[in-house]
């Protein structure tokens, strides 16, 4: 007898209602909302809108840099007063002698082996700023190797990661009153942060290696073509490294600076400001942004 086969028929989705797609929107705008509140509650202002507009007109009134200037290590009170001028500046030095800064590869290798780290991989850049970038969970040691064998195109990144173990490694001033976690920076020459600004100040220690670091004013951003990730991160498409004025004519007029930052730098961030970040050689590097009213608006 015969056995009839049957042929299974594909289920079409129907296109979500009217209804559902504004249901979607308003609780997607009730959750950014509630977000937003939180972060402007956490570091004592009305709103963060009302934060990233100050910070735009404070900065108008500051002088055209021609590069970073450079300090020796500061103390609290001596940062404090110099980062509220609101310009970038750079402290040799600085974080010379913290004990990660003493550390190596082969180190990671003896002692963190098995830290579970998230590498970034595929095109980082371009999807730096979207929800879903392409992530690969895998341990410390399993990401070392990976860079050992090297990889075409963009080399995986550690970007952005909390890892704990590390922290007592490290010896971070009371610059700020209200400090975030620190989070910690690996990779190979050639990883890329592309062009974007945090809405908080920013301290960032370079314990192994270097970078080049470009920065541009907060005001500048009227010329950088932004996007919004969140109401604290702004991400640019413009390249100021390989700068495409075909595709971003406005770039021209922004104030574009650089700096190198080598072992043991510290570079204070003012809230606002654009940077890219690139590995010139393998690096560690280790920040923490504020979480309070941004050093440059005083007790605006």
């Amino acid at each position: 007898m015969a056995v009839e086969k049957t042929t299974a028929v594909p289920t079409r989705r129907l296109p979500p209602t009217r209804q559902a797609t504004e249901s979607a929107a308003a609780d997607a705008a009730a959750l950014r909302t509630a977000r937003e509140q939180r972060d402007a509650e956490v570091r004592g202002v009305a709103s963060i809108a009302a934060m990233r507009d100050a910070i735009k007109a404070a900065a108008r009134a500051l002088p055209v840099l021609a590069d970073v200037p450079c300090t020796g290590a500061l103390d609290a009170a001596a940062f404090r007063a110099r980062a509220a001028q609101g310009l970038p500046f750079l402290m040799r030095g600085a974080a010379a002698r913290w004990p990660l800064a003493a550390l190596t590869v082969q180190s990671l290798r003896e002692h963190y082996s098995d830290l579970p780290v998230r590498a970034r991989v595929g095109d980082y850049v371009g999807t730096a700023f979207a929800p879903d970038r392409a992530m690969q969970d895998m341990s410390l040691l399993a990401y070392l190797d990976l860079v050992a064998a090297g990889t075409q195109g963009l080399p995986p990144y550690l970007g952005n990661l909390e890892l704990r173990a590390l922290n007592r490694l490290c010896h971070w001033p009371n610059f700020f009153d209200k400090m975030g976690p620190p989070r910690f920076w690996l990779g190979p020459a050639g990883t890329v942060t592309p062009l974007h600004c945090d809405y908080d100040d920013n301290i960032f220690a370079q314990l192994w290696g270097s970078k080049r670091i470009c920065l541009a004013p907060p005001h500048h951003d009227e010329f950088l073509y932004p996007s919004e990730a969140n109401a604290i991160l702004f991400g640019s498409p413009f390249d100021p490294e390989a700068p495409d004025y075909e595709r971003f004519p406005l770039a021209r007029q922004a104030a574009v600076i650089d700096c190198t930052v080598g072992p043991g730098d510290m570079l204070y961030v003012p809230a606002g400001w654009y940077h890219q970040v690139r590995s010139l050689t393998f690096s560690l590097s280790s920040n923490r942004w504020a979480r309070a009213v941004p050093l440059a608006l005083g007790n605006r």
